[in-house]
């Protein structure tokens, strides 16, 4: 018997169909190597595992599940990796693209997503289970509350979906929030028109300091008197869009 650890932010997903239906969203992408974090007591594993076309392989911190999945004949080394993710180098990993899926532990989820844009020339696809807040937060678009870095960085390289939500008796233990499952479509032109390290810095730096205009906020830049008419420089950073922050980024290197 497999119990749920609290430190790892384990909640097993319980529900069948939820699972199902998160599985067959890698089909979504012809890319055959998949990665799943985080298997669990394999609920999901066992639906990936039926889809055509596919090699599943996962990761998993805790030994008691991993010898669970084993015992079980779902997975088997070396397709069953006993290990972290964010420790995980992923450029040796697979020769080429992975698809990546999970029931992603609340507690590291914000962590994934960027080691996911660090390597999003490998992920094609992403999809999974996260905290219904944070999936709202990376799907949201300028102009909500809930817009920030996460929603800026994700959508400038993938197109963003919020598949269906969960309620909290869909896993064991009931986490105290609901949660959703999104899929992440990597778009065909994902290389900006700019700087993408410049990007990321302009990006987190405007929203570390959100309740501020850009004129402020990015003073770090030493943009001067250049910025002073510029049309962004009175506004927020959630009154941007992605493409606007793509044209701000372009407007710094020229500064430069």
């Amino acid at each position: 018997m497999v119990k749920p650890k609290k430190h790892l932010g384990q909640h097993f997903l319980t529900d069948q169909h939820s699972a199902e239906r998160t599985a067959q969203l890698i089909n979504k992408c012809n890319t055959t190597n998949v990665l799943e974090i985080g298997p669990g007591k394999g609920i999901l594993t066992k639906f990936l595992l039926k889809q055509p076309n596919k090699i599943i392989h996962a990761i998993e911190i805790d030994l008691e599940s991993a010898t669970f999945l084993q015992d079980q004949n779902l997975l088997q080394k070396p397709f069953l990796m006993e290990g972290d993710f964010l420790n995980l180098n992923l450029t040796q990993l697979f020769k080429g693209e992975f698809i990546l899926i999970g029931n992603y532990p609340y507690n590291i989820s914000s962590q994934i997503i960027f080691k996911m844009l660090e390597h999003r020339s490998s992920i094609p696809l992403m999809a999974g289970m996260f905290q219904k807040e944070v999936a709202q937060r990376i799907a949201s678009l300028h102009g909500n509350k809930t817009y920030g870095i996460l929603s800026v960085l994700v959508q400038a390289f993938y197109e963003v979906k919020i598949e269906f939500k969960l309620s909290p008796g869909a896993f064991f233990p009931p986490p105290k929030v609901d949660s959703a499952v999104i899929c992440c479509q990597r778009r065909v032109n994902y290389t900006l028109p700019c700087s993408e390290t410049l990007f990321f810095d302009v990006v987190k730096t405007a929203f570390n300091q959100r309740r501020k205009t850009m004129l402020n906020s990015l003073a770090k830049f030493n943009l001067k008197e250049a910025f002073l008419k510029h049309p962004f420089a009175k506004l927020r950073p959630e009154t941007l869009s992605v493409n606007q922050f793509v044209e701000l980024t372009q407007f710094i290197e020229k500064q430069r």
